[in-house]
């Protein structure tokens, strides 16, 4: 690893870069390997590859949606990775939030736990995760200022400051003897930032000129049209909300948008209200950021506890929690349920929810809302109010981050299909040929080398790995469609005592029955079924087998008595047979 600083110099120069060579007598050839969020919201993880270098950028997680029952967590499959792990050269972080950040625990020690690269407060918020994991210190973070240059085995890159609801975001400039490749993560063009600190267009523009050979681009707003909000003008709508509320306020959103509980904390201050912070990942990172002053506090004692809030006005308090997603276990969620250990709506209160919901949230986030107002409270939230911007870029957005690249080739990223495929008729509408723009599914590969680029019939294995408690891809699409059906149908559990000699039942079949019907009210059926019960057992388990295929009999239970159950119901139960051989 070489990395070296550019010179903050008067006159803009070109700094020095390492030339990378390509194999020896091998042509140059570069694979980009989408490993996850190109298919879906989240999970964003993409692999380049040239000749025997590997470097990894993001290792993100996405959250399941309704077909996954008891799923925590998403992450991507890494099987190539782990097979090839001596290769990684480094691992590169774009920012902090956890569709970027959130696997690293899960993958890296998979992987040989290689070096990580990023800025420094992604690099304190990713130490915090491994920190929870029992992971910490088991690969060297190295924290870099975006005027670095690193230097990774074959790959060159650069880095460029963008906007997103984050500070320190940044993304890539990779230069590789098959070309330059920009790598445009989470963004957005924002000219009044909440930091201060725009997006460098001039870094943007000076690639354009070098010659970008391919520009990879967050797609996930590309069906939006115009430009996204400011968050200067959020913070003017935060503040109205604070001074026009009569009681307290509790403001929700994501623990990760730090320039949002920024204009929170500004707003505070000037509605003269103190600031309550609850909900364990807001309050460690609202620690993170202050220590390391991404967050300032406009006035000492402004954070206090519930119970210092309990002795002033309410009008004077701001509760800043968790749960803008509907989160069962969040702060917000608890509040709204009445069971949260310190912190109780009353009428007068205001409660703020800035965030869109991720899909798939949307029935959650709904009965958290209703449960607030239920409760006494005025609910705000982006429906009824503009309070909360997108860190995405919108269409007008995209465009001229294409013009200012000037890309050769177009591959969008970031996003589900139909979200690619507007973003690539964008990029169409700019004037790049339609020839040169690859849409992608997770796992293939698409190969640049310096006469052009194709996309490889061979794609490696990808799919959905589930984070279910402790367990990490223990949980498939076997387990997931179970318990989707017994989600829908409930199960039906028949225990047969059966004997051995004969292969008849002794007594009768005792039922269990969860979620499927209510046993006190349906005897009659359940006289049917154990009479059921007796005739397949008995025709199967005659006694005139020395040794029971017990196994089959209970497949034959397990069929016939489903069949019966969907006859007299027209539902299919997950049906359950047990032999206690007697």
């Amino acid at each position: 690893m070489i990395l070296r600083k550019q010179q903050n110099t008067a006159v803009a120069t070109r700094p020095q870069e390492q030339k990378a060579t390509p194999p020896a007598g091998g042509k140059a050839t570069l694979k980009v390997i989408p490993l996850g969020g190109i298919e879906e919201v989240g999970e964003n993880m993409t692999v380049l590859e040239y000749g025997d270098d590997i470097l990894v950028i993001d290792m993100g997680l996405g959250f399941p949606d309704e077909t996954m029952p008891g799923i925590d967590y998403i992450i991507p499959n890494t099987k190539y990775l782990e097979d090839n792990k001596k290769r990684i050269k480094g691992v590169i972080i774009t920012h902090g939030h956890l569709d970027h950040i959130g696997a690293i625990p899960y993958i890296m020690p998979k992987i040989g736990d290689p070096p990580i690269y990023t800025m420094k407060l992604t690099g304190e918020l990713i130490k915090k995760r491994l920190e929870e994991f029992h992971l910490l210190g088991r690969s060297q973070i190295h924290e870099l200022n975006k005027d670095d240059i690193l230097t990774l085995g074959n790959f060159s890159i650069r880095f460029f400051r963008i906007n997103h609801n984050i500070p320190d975001g940044v993304g890539l400039a990779i230069k590789t003897p098959a070309g330059l490749l920009v790598y445009a993560t989470d963004w957005k063009f924002d000219h009044t930032p909440v930091d201060g600190r725009p997006s460098e267009f001039d870094k943007l523009a000076n690639y354009g000129g070098e010659g970008v050979a391919l520009l990879m681009s967050d797609s996930t707003n590309a069906e939006k049209p115009g430009y996204s909000m400011s968050e200067k003008t959020l913070g003017e709508t935060i503040d109205r909300i604070l001074q026009d509320a009569k009681g307290r306020v509790i403001f929700a959103t994501f623990s990760t948008l730090i320039s949002r509980i920024q204009q929170v904390i500004d707003a505070a201050h000037k509605s003269n209200r103190k600031l309550v912070v609850t909900g364990r990942s807001m309050v460690n990172n609202i620690e993170i950021c202050l220590a390391t002053n991404y967050l300032t506090l406009p006035a000492k004692g402004m954070i206090i506890k519930m119970e210092q809030a309990k002795k002033l006005p309410d009008n004077q308090v701001v509760i800043l929690t968790t749960g803008s997603q509907g989160e069962e276990a969040a702060a917000l969620a608890r509040i709204a349920r009445n069971e949260h250990k310190t912190i109780q709506v009353k009428k007068g209160d205001t409660c703020v929810v800035s965030a869109n919901p991720i899909p798939g949230n949307e029935r959650s986030v709904s009965s958290v809302l209703s449960n607030l107002a239920r409760l006494g409270a005025r609910v705000i939230y982006n429906k009824n109010l503009d309070i909360h911007t997108s860190g995405h870029a919108y269409q007008e957005d995209l465009k001229l981050m294409i013009a200012l690249t000037k890309p050769k080739f177009f591959m969008p990223i970031h996003g589900e299909h139909h979200m690619l495929v507007a973003h690539a008729n964008i990029a169409s509408s700019v004037g790049i040929p339609d020839d040169n723009i690859f849409t992608l599914d997770n796992g293939q590969m698409l190969e640049l080398s310096t006469t052009g680029v194709q996309v490889l019939e061979a794609k490696i294995p990808t799919g959905y790995v589930f984070v279910d408690g402790l367990g990490v891809g223990d949980v498939g699409e076997v387990v997931l469609r179970d318990r989707q059906v017994m989600a829908q149908d409930g199960m039906f559990v028949i225990i047969m005592k059966i004997e051995r000699n004969t292969g008849k039942i002794s007594g009768q079949p005792d039922i269990i029955s969860r979620g499927f019907i209510y046993m006190k009210g349906s005897e009659d059926l359940l006289k049917e079924v154990k009479h059921e019960v007796r005739k397949v057992v008995e025709s199967k388990g005659n006694g005139k087998v020395k040794e029971p295929n017990w196994a089959y009999i209970r497949s034959e239970v397990r069929d016939q008595i489903g069949e019966f159950l969907f006859q007299r119901t027209e539902r299919r139960p997950m049906v359950l047979p047990v032999v206690i051989e007697v």
